[in-house]
C-alpha cells in the first residue's frame, strides 16, 4: 500500500532538503576530509526540531511517522552520512525512553532530548560483545540509591559529545538465560568514574567521534533505571534498535541515490572513443540496473517503515535486515563507472 504524505509532512521534507542543499552540501566534503565536527550545522538541526523527530508531541517532539523518519535520514545521507550518525543514536535513546521509560523519566529527559539541549549516545557494544549483546561484561551493582557501573564500551558513536547515554549492563551475571540479567540505564555525564579513553580512527564516516568508554565505579541514580525494573534491558534495547535499523537502511538508500547521481554526471562528462561514456551500451546497462534497484529499494523502504508497523515485528526486522545490504550494495557499483577516478584524492564526493 502506498503511503501518501500529508501537506505538513511534505513541508517538513522540503525544509530538510533546502537546509541540506544550502547549508550542508557546500561544506560536507571538506569537513569530512578534515574530520571536523559540524557544530553550526548541528545547532541548525536543533532549531529545526530534528532531534525530536521520534519524540511524542506530549514531550515536545514531532512524533513523525516512520516513513517520514526514514525519508529524512535518506535525504541527510544523500548529502552527508556523518550527520545521520549524529542524529541516529540520539533517536534510539529517545525511542527506548518513549516506549519503556517511567513517566518521571519521560518528563525529565524527553523534552531536553527533543530540543537537542542534550544529545544521546547508546553504549551497548564491548570489545568482545557486538552483535551478541548477551555476552557483555559491564556490570551494575546497587548500593543504596545508586548503581555503580564497572566495565568498558567500544565503538560508541557520539561518545564524547553526548550528555546522556543509553547504558546496557548486567545486574545478574549468573542469570540463565543471560538476557534476563541485563538492565538498561539512562546515564548522565558529570559523575566521576567515566573515562573517554580514546577516539577510534576510521577510514570514513568521519566528523563525528567513535569512542571507547571506561567505567570505574561510575555512579547512576536508581531512578534512572529504565522502566524501574531490573532484567528488562535486553528487551528494551533490542526494541529500540528497530528504529536504528530503519534509519540505517534509509542511510544506505541515500548513499545509493547520491552515488547514482554522481555516476550519471560523470558518465556525461567523461569521453572515450569520441563520445561520452553514457552513450556506450555497457555503461547504460550499469546505470539502468542501478536505477531499477534503487527504485525497488525505495518502494521496499516505504513498506518497511509505514506507520501501521510502529510496533516491533518480525516481518519488519526481516525487511530491515534485507534492505540494508541491498541499498549499500548499489553505492558500491559506482566505482565501475568512475574507474580510477573513484579512488584518487582529486575526486572528493
Amino acid at each position: 500500500m502506498a503511503y501518501n504524505l500529508s501537506e505538513e509532512e511534505e513541508l517538513i521534507l522540503a525544509t530538510v532538503r533546502r537546509f541540506l542543499e544550502r547549508e550542508v552540501a557546500p561544506v560536507a566534503s571538506e569537513m569530512e576530509h578534515l574530520n571536523e565536527y559540524p557544530t553550526e550545522i548541528v545547532e541548525h538541526m536543533k532549531e529545526m526540531g530534528l532531534f525530536g523527530a521520534n519524540v511524542p508531541e506530549a514531550y515536545g517532539g514531532q512524533d513523525l511517522s516512520y516513513t517520514v523518519f526514514a525519508m529524512i535520514f535518506e535525504e541527510i545521507s544523500r548529502v552527508w552520512m556523518g550527520l545521520a550518525g549524529i542524529l541516529g543514536t540520539h533517536c534510539v535513546l529517545c525511542d527506548v525512553l518513549a516506549r519503556f521509560g517511567t513517566e518521571d523519566q519521560k518528563q525529565r529527559f524527553l523534552p531536553i532530548l527533543a530540543r537537542g539541549d542534550k544529545r544521546g549516545a547508546i553504549c551497548l557494544s564491548e570489545p568482545d560483545a557486538g552483535t551478541d549483546l548477551q555476552a557483555i561484561r559491564t556490570t551494575a551493582t546497587r548500593r543504596g540509591e545508586y548503581y555503580f557501573i564497572n566495565g568498558s564500551k567500544m565503538w560508541i558513536t557520539n561518545g564524547r559529545r553526548a550528555e546522556l547515554m543509553l547504558l546496557l549492563t548486567k545486574t545478574d551475571k549468573d542469570a540463565k538465560p543471560a538476557y534476563e540479567g541485563m538492565t538498561a540505564f539512562i546515564a548522565e555525564k558529570g559523575e566521576p568514574g567515566l573515562t573517554i579513553s580514546r577516539d577510534i580512527d576510521k577510514l570514513g564516516y568521519k566528523s563525528l567521534e567513535t569512542c571507547e568508554l571506561l567505567f570505574e565505579d561510575f555512579r547512576v541514580p536508581a531512578e534512572n533505571l529504565i522502566g524501574g525494573r531490573e532484567g528488562q534491558g535486553f528487551k528494551q534495547v533490542m526494541t529500540g534498535l528497530e528504529s536504528e535499523r530503519i534509519n540505517v537502511a534509509a542511510r544506505g538508500l541515500g548513499i545509493a541515490r547520491a552515488s547514482f547521481e554522481e555516476a550519471i554526471k560523470y558518465s556525461q562528462q567523461r569521453r572515450t572513443f569520441g563520445k561520452a561514456i553514457c552513450e556506450h551500451q555497457a555503461i547504460q546497462l550499469k546505470l539502468a540496473d542501478m536505477a531499477t534497484k534503487i527504485e525497488r529499494k525505495t518502494a521496499a523502504s516505504a513498506a518497511t517503515s509505514k506507520p501501521a508497523w510502529r510496533s516491533c515485528s518480525r516481518p519488519r526486522r526481516r525487511r530491515n535486515a534485507l534492505s540494508k545490504p541491498c541499498a549499500y550494495s548499489e553505492a558500491m557499483v559506482t566505482p565501475r563507472i568512475f574507474r580510477s577516478s573513484a579512488i584518487t584524492a582529486t575526486r572528493r564526493c
